[in-house]
């Protein structure tokens, strides 16, 4: 019999990649953060030239980074279409006609644990504490919002950028050491006094607030938060504004007092 024709040799599957795209549509002046990015695959020879591989360093890498033009949905993300921190004109680009940068020393408590991110916006608080023994107990710590809806621009750089390899998770775990801010000039001078105050924290505000939205700025007092400043046996508090008494003098004599 004839011999058998050889086995045909199946044709290996291209290779494939995974590439970074934008996991929705992204405005122009955006700065990127981790739930803006998403993962695409596809084979090697179809991926577009300059186009970001989904690796974590490049996730890390290009967090915070300004989005030159307008990008949809799955659009592959290539680095000459982001501005990142640290590049030349970054700040210029991202700021508002008008408006300054300044920059905010924090820690694991007053940064929020590292969970703020560029494009957020915050409520800065100062918060004093007055050693003068002739000053009353419940006077000695105060807090009060220096600023509010204040937008973030930039997050300690070697926190966004430049990690050893590793899960996303990790940086978040990481506690910011700056935190810069948009303000207007006027604003700028009260965070330089404010510094030199005492110590500042960053409330981070809920996605969608309103810019405009304006917090009660009146500072809060020790003893405004804890009843241990108030003496045991200490009377009542004033009647509240508006309320009335009636003062019974004797037989006949009653005599009603407003509080206004």
């Amino acid at each position: 019999p004839p011999p058998a024709p050889p086995a045909a040799v199946a044709a290996a599957p291209p290779a494939r990649a995974s590439i970074l795209v934008a996991a929705r549509s992204v405005q122009a002046g955006t700065l990127l953060k981790p739930e803006d990015l998403s993962a695409r695959d596809m084979p090697v020879e179809d991926i577009p030239a300059g186009a970001l591989r989904d690796t974590p360093d490049a996730r890390i890498d290009i967090t915070g980074a300004m989005v030159r033009r307008t990008l949809s949905a799955a659009e592959p993300l290539r680095l000459d279409g982001l501005l990142r921190p640290g590049e030349n004109g970054f700040l210029a680009a991202v700021l508002a006609p008008g408006m300054r940068a300044v920059t905010v020393g924090v820690d694991a408590v007053t940064g929020t644990a590292g969970l703020i991110w560029p494009g957020d916006r915050v409520d800065v608080i100062l918060t004093q504490a007055f050693d003068e023994n002739d000053i009353a107990p419940a006077r000695r710590v105060a807090g009060e919002a220096v600023l509010t809806a204040a937008r973030v621009i930039a997050v300690d750089r070697h926190l966004v950028q430049g990690m050893q390899p590793g899960a996303i998770g990790d940086t978040l775990r990481e506690a910011n050491r700056t935190v810069t801010i948009e303000v207007t000039p006027e604003q700028a001078t009260r965070v330089a006094v404010a510094t030199r105050l005492g110590r500042l924290s960053l409330a981070l505000r809920a996605a969608g607030s309103p810019a405009e939205e304006r917090l009660d700025q009146r500072p809060v007092w020790g003893g405004d938060v804890s009843g241990a400043f108030t003496p045991v046996g200490a009377p009542a508090a004033a009647t509240a504004s508006g309320a009335r008494i009636r003062v019974f003098g004797g037989p006949g004599r009653v005599e009603e007092i407003q509080f206004r």
